[in-house]
């Protein structure tokens, strides 16, 4: 159920009105006085959780509530935990619309703006918006109360909290006819999303794009999808096409990707990094019209890519690197600036310990020595000389070993055609299957000179997981959390880069991720000997309490996040 608070005490709007007036002109500070208070407004209540001190703080926190009856959603949006977060999802969309609409400047800092955090194409659990079994409603947002200075503009936040505030909550609820249906398409959408991913695995597939999925996007920095005048809508190749049962939509047809390693070939601009990032995204489900709704990816698939410079604290990257010059252990390597080759192996290894059953791997974003080393370098460099172990010969012993899938794109290297069980050759944005043209040519080869240049890659090892940090609680601002950028975070006063972590699609998800972390800082249990024990039973608190239990006080700036993604961020900070 959707949590509620007591309104006893709650104000009308023409109380909380007059009481803004006597506010007018005095100093900032005096708004405190509306700290912990709530007000009626027709429908719903509106709770003032905490007020800013400083125009130019981040605006007040304030949280609205509607009982089932006056919230009015059909029974469809109630049905099933999916239905749940995908009529939240819904809402939050409707609260950001209207606010947007709503929202102005009003005298210094902040003043005037009503504020929820951006959606995103994909459909995310929120703490912005909670839809409870019983048919009520939370929605949590910001409010700068305005002021000229440091003095209170009492006549213009009555205007806001009393007038401006509740026209744009009454815009998102109650639901028109045609708002309701909106709602139970969105809902729809998300079910099969989550039908479509749920037959993956019993169907020995990572993943599915749908026949007339749009996936490219409109730019490198707008994840619309492009406008359909302009798209090649995807359609499967025969020989992968399989067909999915869906509660809504019946049977959707479209590309089976095999468990196994999949390689995507093709000529440059075909669509080939197009196709991967449409599967990194798989792992969410999509609003309605984004294009990739029928895009799925097993949950856990993990995108990997290099990350020159980046910090390396203690990750097994031995079944890739070893024998270093330096001498150092490969077994519990460590860095503070690690090279292309060995940052990509880190990830790699850090994200099998989180549960990868499916890496995703463009060549366009990966070191190239990591990947291949072709013949005539193998003639000039022989394997004794060389410590990379390069992927193309830990294929075969990751799916057999750990029973991680990969998918990789590649445009430059044939020699994948001899591992791969899968080979895609993309042509003006469609995929054809060419796997079997593709051991043709690898069997063309001379196998002597092969066997040669091609010695057995050493035996793989069971990677050694990170044992559970001996770290003191931190409990002062330090810790305090400030989210600079989807893909930017500070914590206290260490700045956090989670740029290669490329499926965190959220600023939400980022400060999530960046709480969690301080969380697993202070939390002193002496039981997990092993990082992944400590992180997978603070990711069961987040699944069994919700998002607020990474946080003191309610606000409306988290979003889920997945254990991979935690974990990814975990390596990567320098504390």
């Amino acid at each position: 159920m959707t949590p509620q608070r007591d309104h006893s005490t709650a104000r009308s709007l023409a109380e909380l009105g007059e009481l803004l007036e006597k506010l007018d002109g005095r100093g900032y500070k005096d708004y405190k006085t509306l700290q912990a208070t709530s007000f009626f407004a027709a429908g719903f209540v509106v709770a003032i959780d905490h007020v800013q001190g400083d125009p130019f703080a981040d605006p007040s926190r304030l949280r609205a509530f509607w009982d089932a009856a006056e919230a009015g959603l059909p029974d469809g949006a109630l049905a099933t935990d999916d239905a749940l977060r995908a009529s939240a999802d819904f809402l939050h969309r409707r609260m950001g619309d209207s606010f947007r609409r709503a929202s102005s400047r009003i005298g210094t800092g902040a003043g005037g703006l009503l504020e929820t955090p951006a959606p995103v194409q994909q459909v995310l659990t929120r703490s912005a918006a909670r839809v409870g079994e019983n048919g009520g409603v939370e929605l949590r947002f910001r409010v700068g109360l305005p002021a000229r200075g440091r003095r209170i503009l009492g006549l213009e936040a009555a205007h806001l909290l009393c007038e401006t505030l509740p026209a744009a909550l009454r815009a998102v609820l109650p639901l028109g006819d045609g708002d309701s249906a909106a709602l139970l398409d969105h809902v729809r959408c998300v079910e099969d999303a989550v039908a479509l991913r749920g037959a993956l695995e019993p169907g020995g597939l990572v993943a599915f794009v749908a026949d007339g999925a749009i996936l490219p996007r409109r730019s490198g920095v707008d994840d619309h999808p492009m406008a359909r005048a302009d798209a090649v809508p995807f359609r499967s190749p025969e020989g992968l096409r399989v067909m999915i049962d869906t509660p809504h939509s019946g049977e959707v047809g479209g590309m089976g990707i095999p468990a196994g390693v999949t390689v995507i070939a093709g000529g440059g601009f075909h669509g080939k990094s197009t196709l991967l990032r449409a599967l990194d995204r798989g792992v969410y489900d999509h609003r309605p019209g984004d294009g990739r709704e029928r895009v799925v990816a097993v949950r856990d698939a993990a995108k990997i890519r290099a990350e020159d410079g980046r910090l390396v604290k203690g990750t097994d990257i031995s079944n890739f690197i070893r024998g270093l010059p330096s001498g150092a252990d490969t077994s519990s390597f460590r860095t503070g600036n690690a090279s292309g080759s060995t940052s990509q192996a880190a990830a790699i290894a850090e994200a099998l310990e989180a549960g990868a059953r499916c890496l995703l791997i463009d060549e366009d974003t990966s070191a190239t020595n990591f990947m291949i080393r072709d013949a005539r370098m193998r003639r000039l460099v022989p394997a004794a000389d060389e410590p990379i172990v390069p992927f193309v010969d830990r294929t075969r012993p990751l799916l057999e070993h750990e029973g991680t899938s990969s998918i990789l794109v590649v445009g430059g290297s044939g020699d994948y055609f001899e591992v791969a069980d899968t080979v895609l050759v993309m042509k003006a944005y469609l995929p054809h299957e060419a796997t079997t043209l593709a051991k043709e040519i690898a069997s063309a080869s001379d196998g002597a000179a092969d066997a040669e240049l091609h010695p057995e890659a050493p035996e793989w090892q069971p990677i050694r997981p990170h044992p559970s940090p001996d770290g003191a609680p931190r409990t002062d601002r330090r810790d305090r959390v400030r989210v600079l950028a989807r893909d930017r975070v500070r914590i206290g006063r260490t700045e956090l880069n989670l740029g290669a972590v490329e499926q965190i699609v959220s600023r939400a998800q980022t400060r999530a991720i960046a709480l969690a972390l301080v969380r697993l800082a202070r939390d002193r249990n002496p039981e997990p000997a092993l990082l992944m024990d400590a992180v997978a039973r603070l990711v069961d608190v987040v699944q069994r309490d919700g998002l607020d239990a990474l946080q003191e006080h309610p606000t409306g700036d988290l979003a889920e996040f997945r254990m991979g993604d935690l974990v990814a961020a975990l390596h990567r900070l320098r504390t």
